[in-house]
């Protein structure tokens, strides 16, 4: 059959999809209350299921992974890797329509987890529905690893891969998302930034004191934390660890060139974000786009000490903790990070000062110029009409490299996102012509690198 013949049925059948796509929404997910995912992860298995893949659904120490497989013509095998866990959904009041009450407005699906994850898990879902539909069997092999932990770290993915790295074995890999920019124009992403999650705390006292009695005289946690944290990154947004920067790569010329010929995001960011100007001195073009995915940080995400509501309440606070996330590029490994971290506040003299690992991996990037990112990019271009950008690491994280390091597979992206799906956000939503888009892409993938 003709790809012609794929995109019509995808057309005719967009209705059908996303109402179980509504489905899947509407059952609670949330990792970072345990809520819904073994209901989710029985789900998602019956949806492999009708689609005729042999799947099995695996406990870990967390939220339990769910595993597809179905053969195809070609002995080639793609893994799709997705989640089925989501954000919790709180504030409730900022929604417009409750979040797990899936509602069409305004030619977008509002729902939680419909962005990020569960609308691009049934695109892929449905592009192998077109394919079935049209041709009788897939174009070559497929399998799903489907996790319910993406959204707090995806803490025991990585002994999953590892232990089943045979079963999981394939050629190359689609990650989890992917979609348009401000243009609509589609990109493609390489790579993803490594983190590295602290809580930082201290305890000065047994408890909160006057602040009349012990202001002069006892110690504050509250300040102790603030000199603490204010020890890690200077004015100049330099970062203060002795070694943090020692295994960090200068950016390579074909870096620079894929950077170089992204369209211009420095007024997108002032106008969305309010902003009146970027850290540096940067002003925008290609040093902006460096600087924001290729060059690691160091983000205080939340302090938490003393009194916070309304009015007044004079008290010394007797604990104070901060959450502080460092992204990392290539090279720089999250264990190492902390032990320079630790090594840092002692040298300071903030031995007292406790560090709680909350997770983190490393960085993990594809190659450019590799046979499958070229499918990815060529296939976007026949579907969306216009070039692919390709984006050579995003400024977010996720276990990527896990698939990089146990299967030693082209990692690529592609999928039904935009900047505006408000995804973690109130009113996640995702438009149904990118939907529709995101599974066309799907569908031509799988036909040329079965081929």
């Amino acid at each position: 059959m003709t790809i012609a013949s794929i995109d019509s049925y995808l057309e005719e059948h967009l209705d059908e999809s996303i109402a179980e796509l509504s489905e899947l929404c509407a059952q609670p997910s949330i990792s970072a209350r345990n809520e819904g995912l073994l209901e989710c992860a029985e789900m998602v298995r019956a949806m492999l299921d009708q689609r005729g893949f042999t799947t099995a659904i695996f406990a870990t120490q967390g939220a339990p992974v769910v595993f597809g497989e179905r053969k195809g013509r070609s002995d080639k095998t793609l893994i799709f890797y997705n989640h089925y866990d989501v954000q919790p959904p709180e504030p409730l009041e900022l929604w417009e329509t409750p979040p797990f009450e899936p509602t069409l407005r305004d030619g977008k699906l509002f729902a939680r987890g419909v962005s990020d994850d569960k609308g691009h898990l049934l695109s892929r879902l449905f592009a192998i529905d077109a394919l079935l539909a049209t041709e009788g069997e897939l174009p070559c092999t497929v399998k799903f690893v489907i996790e319910g932990e993406e959204e707090t770290s995806s803490k025991n993915l990585e002994a999953f891969v590892r232990d089943h790295a045979a079963l999981l074995a394939g050629d190359a890999c689609i990650w989890e998302f992917g979609g348009v920019d401000h243009n609509d124009d589609p990109v493609e992403y390489l790579g993803l930034r490594g983190i590295c999650y602290v809580e930082l705390s201290v305890e000065t006292a047994n408890q909160d004191v006057h602040s009349g009695l012990g202001g002069s005289i006892f110690p504050n946690a509250a300040w102790r934390l603030v000199w603490a944290l204010n020890s890690l990154k200077g004015p100049d947004e330099t970062i203060r660890i002795p070694g943090f920067y020692d295994k960090v790569a200068p950016i390579t010329p074909r870096t620079r060139e894929l950077v170089a010929a992204l369209p211009e995001v420095a007024e997108v960011y002032r106008q969305t974000y309010g902003l009146d100007h970027f850290l540096k001195g940067l002003t925008g073009g290609v040093d902006l786009q460096i600087e924001s995915a290729h060059v690691p940080t160091c983000t205080i995400c939340g302090l938490t000490s003393g009194y916070q509501g309304a009015g007044s309440k004079t008290v010394l606070p007797a604990r104070a903790s901060a959450k502080v996330d460092f992204r990392l590029v290539p090279h720089q490994d999250p264990a190492e990070i902390r032990a320079l971290l630790r090594a840092h506040l002692d040298a300071q003299g903030f031995s007292d000062v406790m560090i709680t690992d909350l997770g983190g991996n490393p960085a993990c990037v594809t190659d450019p110029d590799d046979p499958f990112i070229k499918i990815v990019t060529s296939t976007a271009a026949e579907v969306y009409g216009r070039p692919m950008h390709i984006i050579p690491m995003s400024g977010g994280s996720g276990p990527n490299f896990m698939f990089n390091k146990y299967l030693n597979v082209p990692i690529a992206t592609s999928g039904v996102g935009d900047p505006n799906s408000l995804a973690h956000a109130p009113n996640e939503n995702m438009r149904l012509d990118l939907y529709l888009l995101g599974a066309r892409h799907i569908a031509h993938i799988l036909k040329a690198f079965g081929a």
